[in-house]
């Protein structure tokens, strides 16, 4: 589930849609959580959809550590990938502002959290693009995402979360352990699935 204060918008052909802040969204804030409504597509299952279905699915889905292909039952799904990202998934499942995102700004993401098994050639127009997202720069990059990812996890108790009452009781208590000692953290790398495979 995306946040509420975000809209779609045509981007180009090339890119397609994107997501757009219609009120400024602070750091800190969650962006999106995995609910129940969410569709999943197993790794087992995956192979059974026409090539046509698996385009779609290739391009709408992310794999969560368990394996499944996740695709967003709202708009989450257009959010776009960028180098120098404003939002970046977490350790503990849903995704967070790691800076201010300004009413108008497009929101976008860290493609190389997904468990990609495939690569993406980007449209980036960040001077740190690094041209390709591929399944290898997870374990490439995910001390850096981590640093990102931690002063924005200490402002969660400060700043709005119209999306908390959505994450599941297991992860607000390990919210709650990190709120209170930070050696607590859940490293973005729990949502490594080390067996992607086509």
């Amino acid at each position: 589930m995306i946040h509420p204060y975000t809209e779609i918008k045509f981007i180009s052909p090339e890119v397609g849609y994107g997501v757009f802040a219609t009120n400024k969204i602070p750091m800190g804030t969650i962006v999106y959580v995995k609910d129940d409504l969410e569709i999943m597509i197993s790794q087992e299952d995956y192979p059974k959809y026409s090539e046509s279905l698996k385009k779609i699915i290739d391009r709408y889905s992310y794999i969560d550590p368990e394996g499944y292909r996740i695709i967003s039952w709202d708009f989450a799904k257009y959010t776009n990938h960028c180098c120098d990202p404003n939002t970046i998934s977490t350790g503990y499942g849903f995704e967070i502002a790691i800076k201010d995102i300004e009413p108008g700004e497009q929101i976008t993401d860290e493609y190389g959290i997904f468990n990609l098994d495939h690569e993406i050639h980007l449209s980036c127009d960040k001077p740190n693009c690094r041209k390709v997202v591929c399944n290898e720069d997870f374990d490439k990059y995910y001390h850096e995402w981590d640093k990102k990812i931690l002063p924005a996890l200490e402002k969660i108790p400060y700043v709005e979360q119209p999306l908390y009452e959505f994450i599941d009781e297991i992860t607000k208590k390990e919210l709650e352990e990190f709120f209170k000692d930070h050696s607590k953290y859940k490293s973005v790398y729990h949502l490594r699935f080390k067996k992607v495979r086509k």
